[in-house]
C-alpha cells in the first residue's frame, strides 16, 4: 500500500524515498539487469528534467521522447498541448507536484534538432571546462587538483589516512553552515573529457554518501556496501552525467558488462542514483531544467 502523504507540501528524502520504493515494487520494473541499463538510458535523453523526474517519466510512459511543461511548448517551440491529453506527473520544487505533457500531444511548429534528436553532444571538454568545474567545487569545500600520475591512474578522492586511499575524506561536516573539505585529485596527463568523467565517478562516491554523511552537502547516511555495489552506483552515476553532458565514458562499457553478467539489479539504489545525478549536474552548473512560468502564490 501506497504511504500517506500530504501533497500540499514538499516531499521531503524520506517520504520521496518511501515513494520511490513503492512505486518499484508496485510495478515491479527494473528488476532485471537489462531494463537497468534501459532505464539509465531513457534518463540520459531527458536532460531538460532532473534525473529523478526522469524516473517517474519513464515508469508512467516508457518510450517516451521528450515532455516538457505547456508554458515550455507554448513560449520555447511554439506548440499547443492538444485538447484532451493525459498529463503527465513530475516533482515539483517547493511545491507538491507539476504536469508535463508529451512532444506526440502536443501541434504546432516544427521541432528543433534538440527535441529530435534527443542525444545531443554539447561539444568536446577543453581545459577551460575543467577548471571551471573547479572553482564551482571550491565553493562547496572540495579541492580539484590535477596532478600528473601514471597513465593507468585516473584520479582519486585524498584519504585522511591510509588503506582505504579512495573512500575516505579529510573532512566532513556535521554542520549544515560549516564547509567541509574534501580532496580529489584528477591525472593531468588525461584528456579534459577523461579528466570530466573521473571527476564525476570521484563525486559520484562523494554524493551518493560513500564517503559517510554530510550535512553541507546534504548527504544522508548510507548502510555499508560491499565494494561491487558502491562501483555500479558510482559508474551509474558517472554514466547518466557524462552521457547527460555529451560525453561518452567507459562507464558505459562497464554497465554494458555488468548486465551481460548479472540478472538482476541486486541492492542498487534507485533513488539514490538519481539523487546523487542531480546533485553534480547542479554544482557543476549543468543541464538545462523545464521551466513553469511565474510561480504563483496563494495567500491565505
Amino acid at each position: 500500500m501506497m504511504p500517506q502523504m500530504n501533497f500540499d507540501l514538499p516531499l521531503d528524502d524520506e517520504t520521496a524515498k518511501s515513494l520511490l520504493s513503492n512505486l518499484l515494487d508496485e510495478s515491479r520494473l527494473y528488476r532485471f539487469s537489462k531494463d537497468y541499463k534501459e532505464l539509465l538510458d531513457f534518463v540520459t535523453k531527458l536532460r531538460n528534467f532532473a534525473p529523478f523526474n526522469a524516473f517517474l517519466l519513464n515508469l508512467q510512459k516508457p518510450g517516451l521522447r521528450f515532455a516538457a511543461s505547456q508554458f515550455d511548448w507554448r513560449r520555447r517551440f511554439g506548440r499547443e498541448v492538444k485538447e484532451g491529453a493525459r498529463p503527465l506527473v513530475i516533482l515539483w520544487p517547493f511545491g507538491p507536484i507539476a504536469l508535463v505533457y508529451d512532444v506526440d500531444d502536443t501541434e504546432g511548429y516544427p521541432l528543433p534538432d534538440s527535441v529530435l534528436h534527443a542525444f545531443r553532444a554539447v561539444g568536446n571538454l577543453k581545459e577551460n571546462h575543467i577548471l571551471c568545474f573547479t572553482g564551482l567545487l571550491a565553493k562547496q569545500g572540495i579541492e580539484v587538483k590535477l596532478i600528473e600520475y601514471g597513465d593507468g591512474h585516473a584520479g582519486h578522492v585524498q584519504a585522511e589516512r591510509p588503506p582505504k586511499a579512495t573512500t575516505e575524506i579529510i573532512e566532513r561536516s556535521n554542520d549544515a553552515k560549516k564547509r567541509p573539505a574534501y580532496r580529489i585529485r584528477v591525472n593531468s596527463k588525461h584528456d579534459p573529457n577523461v579528466q570530466f568523467v573521473t571527476l564525476t565517478h570521484e563525486l559520484a562516491h562523494l554524493y551518493l554518501g560513500h564517503l559517510g554523511p554530510d550535512k553541507y552537502l546534504k548527504i544522508g547516511e548510507r548502510y555499508s556496501l560491499t565494494h561491487e555495489q558502491a562501483e555500479l552506483e558510482a559508474e551509474s552515476v558517472a554514466y547518466l552525467v557524462c552521457k547527460r553532458y555529451g560525453v561518452e565514458s567507459y562507464s558505459e562499457a562497464y554497465l554494458a558488462d555488468y548486465v551481460k553478467d548479472h540478472t538482476t539489479t541486486g541492492n542498487v539504489h534507485f533513488y539514490m542514483i538519481m539523487k546523487a545525478t542531480g546533485q553534480i549536474e547542479t554544482v557543476l552548473e549543468l543541464g538545462d531544467m523545464v521551466s513553469f512560468g511565474p510561480r504563483v502564490c496563494n495567500k491565505r
